[in-house]
């Protein structure tokens, strides 16, 4: 990578993220920002309960999410941040987000981005009829998280969970997989299946599994985590606005919908929009086996003469 694009690359990256590139966790690693992930939850509730105190619990169901679930990820962060700095004076690492775009552009590939997370989450829909029905306490709780102040919602769902889950399922896991020697493939879909784990029922973590792994390639081939969380936007917000119109709400797949041919007509179109598209993304120049997330230096190397912001070949 020359001068220029090493200088467009770093103004095009998220500065934020650049804290956490030394840090490469491995399978190992992986548990451990599971169980950070488990006790920020426990403090999410804690949370939540005293929003419920505070100011009752119609209050708490409305608001405490705001706060609840960035609180869920802050013990994660706090840990991934503090090996990051610790090894970032003499350890090369890999940054979280990357520009490699290939003749597709940056808005090519957020475009193709958008219509394959579509095209995905309608697919997705199939296993609606795989899995047993949903218990009703289950369908409420989900429902509220769609179906309160809309605002809310938005920010919570739509803002929060692109940028947080995108953070750890491919920004931590996926990255430190693909750098730990897993084979890519294996990296994607025990990615995902973090990712799916986390959503902690199956009428959720099935789906997400199967949108995981699409997540899972265009990080590996673009080491984008802008473009995995604009997947991660459209997929979230376009659920939000389904939620949201009443004449939808009682709906639970598109087969409710649509006639049986033209539900399975537009289901083969998805398939082939996903073929095509996977298809530009896989003639993306890797610059290794590993993948595309451009090396960070360590501190060291950065102050050192001539050891400049170089990448693997």
């Amino acid at each position: 990578m020359g001068n220029r694009d090493k200088g467009r690359g770093r103004r095009g990256n998220f500065k934020f993220f650049e804290n956490y590139g030394w840090y490469v966790p491995g399978v190992g690693q992986m548990f451990i920002l599971l169980l950070m992930l488990l006790v920020g939850a426990v403090l999410g509730n804690v949370v939540t309960l005293l929003f419920s105190a505070a100011g009752g619990a119609e209050a708490a169901a409305d608001y405490a999410m705001l706060i609840a679930y960035p609180v869920m990820f802050i013990p994660a962060m706090l840990y991934a941040g503090a090996l990051s700095k610790l090894a970032s004076y003499n350890s090369p690492g890999f940054k979280l987000d990357s520009n490699n775009f290939g003749k597709a552009g940056a808005a090519g590939c957020a475009l193709l981005v958008m219509l394959a997370t579509l095209a995905a989450g309608y697919c997705a829909d199939i296993f609606q009829y795989l899995l047993p029905q949903m218990p009703a306490w289950m369908e409420e709780m989900l429902d509220s998280m769609t179906n309160g102040v809309l605002w809310v919602n938005f920010i919570s769902v739509s803002i929060f969970a692109p940028i947080f889950e995108e953070w750890l399922c491919r920004g931590m896991v996926l990255r430190g997989l693909l750098h730990k020697n897993v084979r890519p493939a294996w990296a994607i879909v025990i990615s995902a299946a973090f990712f799916a784990l986390i959503h902690l029922n199956p009428w959720q973590a099935v789906p997400a599994f199967a949108v995981g792994c699409l997540f899972g390639y265009v990080y590996y081939r673009t080491g984008s985590l802008k473009l995995t969380m604009l997947m991660h936007f459209t997929n979230n917000t376009f659920s939000l606005i389904l939620s949201n119109i009443d004449s939808l709400k009682e709906l639970d797949s598109w087969r409710d919908m649509l006639p049986g041919p033209l539900y399975w007509i537009i289901f083969a179109a998805c398939i082939l929009l996903l073929v095509l598209i996977v298809r530009v993304f896989a003639r993306i120049p890797l610059q290794s086996g590993e993948g595309n997330c451009d090396r960070q230096p360590s501190l060291f190397e950065e102050q050192t003469p001539g050891g400049g912001d170089v990448v693997n070949p």
